[in-house]
């Protein structure tokens, strides 16, 4: 079973050409250099095309500060 489906991959594959060329963008109009950023985009894209994709993971500092709290 894939992880992410074939739209989702074009999705990142444009997010990185993009990169590549320098042209890519963040949300607050940086430059993006970060591979793993543009993969993050790619894949946020795609989630918005309702593209096989799976959820983001979960932050850990909340998850133990909500444990710290309920104790």
């Amino acid at each position: 079973m894939a992880k992410y489906g074939e739209a989702a991959q074009k999705s990142v594959e444009r997010a990185m050409r993009k990169r590549k060329q320098g042209t890519l963008r963040s949300g607050s109009g940086k430059k993006v250099t970060s591979r793993k950023q543009a993969i993050a985009i790619g894949l946020s894209e795609a989630r918005e095309k309702g593209a096989k994709v799976p959820k983001p993971p979960k932050k850990k500092a909340a998850r133990k500060k909500a444990a710290k709290t309920t104790d």
